[in-house]
């Protein structure tokens, strides 16, 4: 097992280096780009312009851009950059690394161009909030889909798995933002008002989420703290539900009627074992590799977020980041890796499930 980790963790480092090659120039030849944010602005003279270019060093030619972005080119000899550097203690001795401190691989995600915050800070600062709402939404989600799944393929054909289709159907139609505004209209908008329309907390009695402020008001409030981020969270994790519910509860129930098709499921019932035996401990742990899979490569979600849900609910998340070159670069490297390690997760959980899997 652990050779395997090890082998798996090696593959991975061209794999993510593939990933920010093809993300870094794509993002370059995109329409927009940082020049953007000076296109309707005539105030702006051609100096202000090279002045911008030349600190955020887009004069430079693209290799050199991308090599210094992942930390590999700098001040210090090629290669010698992408070293750890800094000084440190260790047992009492004070070592100096000749390495660099900035790039990728320092941790150095670069600076917004929007406002000059650090990469790491903007996505530190979002992160939190795409995890509340995404993570929320998953669990409800995967679980609702995995028991409705699992019971609409035992009860084939009846008015359960007739009724679960036709939800998936809608599931399946209809648009996130056209769902988003159809739940805000009739269920946050006069005459009901049941839910918030927008946000993340009552700005007009909770401070602002994240800040110093706030968690001094959740310590003294916690009930009404939790209350009220509970009601904001209710239509965009319904949203997330119904939508993504669908894709889930079919491939489960397609797996379940395979595995309930096969020879030593037959050959169990043949012997006399109960239906319940037969459906839980020999159809249900076959149909789950499959399902360990797919659920295993939805993690990502819960960090990237969702960009057209938190933008019409107005949530304080990653989706709204998508906008701004290094910063969307940053998201994606960092998504890149939840990748591999999910997909490395799922590998773990199908020997779990399966103890025939096994790794050399």
């Amino acid at each position: 097992m652990v050779k395997y980790f090890v082998r798996r963790a090696i593959q991975a480092i061209p794999v993510l280096l593939g990933i920010s090659l093809i993300t870094y120039f794509i993002l370059l030849i995109a329409p927009g780009g940082p020049y953007a944010r000076f296109a309707q602005n005539p105030r702006i003279t051609a100096a202000q312009i090279e002045a911008f270019a030349e600190r955020w060093g887009l004069n430079d030619p693209i290799p050199l851009q991308y090599c210094k972005w992942l930390g590999v080119c700098g001040q210090k000899p090629f290669l010698i950059n992408a070293l750890p550097g800094g000084t440190f203690q260790v047992a009492g001795l004070t070592i100096e690394l000749p390495g660099g401190d900035n790039g990728v691989l320092h941790g150095d995600f670069g600076y917004s161009i929007t406002d000059g915050r650090p990469v790491t800070e903007v996505i530190g600062s979002r992160i939190i909030p795409t995890f509340i709402l995404a993570g929320t939404a998953y669990i409800i989600w995967v679980a609702i889909a995995f028991f409705a799944g699992v019971y609409a393929a035992v009860k084939r054909y009846t008015l359960f798995d007739s009724a679960l289709t036709v939800v998936n159907y809608v599931g399946f139609s209809l648009p996130t933002f056209w769902l988003g505004l159809m739940l805000i209209t009739l269920l946050a908008s006069p005459p009901l008002k049941w839910f918030p329309v927008s946000g993340m907390w009552n700005a007009r009695q909770v401070p602002t989420f994240g800040s110093a402020e706030y968690w001094t008001y959740f310590g003294a409030n916690t009930i009404p703290a939790l209350y009220d981020l509970g009601v904001h969270l209710v239509l965009p994790v319904f949203t997330l539900v119904l939508v993504n519910i669908a894709a889930d509860s079919r491939f489960i129930r397609s797996a379940m009627i395979d595995s309930l098709n096969q020879d030593f499921v037959k050959t169990a019932r043949a012997k006399g074992v109960s239906e319940r035996r037969v459906i839980f401990r020999h159809a249900l742990r076959n149909a789950l590799l499959p399902v360990v899979t797919n659920i295993g490569l939805e993690i990502p979600f819960l960090f990237t977020g969702a960009i057209v849900t938190e933008t019409i609910f107005s949530w304080p998340g990653m989706g709204r980041q998508f906008i701004q070159d290094p910063v969307l670069m940053g998201i994606l490297l960092v998504t890149a890796v939840i990748v591999v390690v999910a997909n490395l997760l799922a590998d773990v959980a199908y020997a779990i499930v399966d103890p025939r899997v096994q790794y050399d």
